[in-house]
């Protein structure tokens, strides 16, 4: 099953809550919430992986 990562946008001014995105099979395992940015507010230094 590929990868999975959740994330929140820890922006005060963003009206994300959350969101979840899924990998295929070719990301590789090393990449994480650093490589992306909110899809709401565009934040690049906002976004923490959720933990569960």
């Amino acid at each position: 099953m590929p990868a999975t990562l959740e994330v929140k946008c820890t922006d005060s001014d963003c009206e994300m809550d959350m969101f979840e995105m899924h990998y295929t099979y070719d990301m590789p395992d090393d990449v994480g919430v650093e490589e992306f940015a909110c899809p709401y507010c565009r934040g690049t230094d906002c976004l923490e992986a959720i933990e569960l």
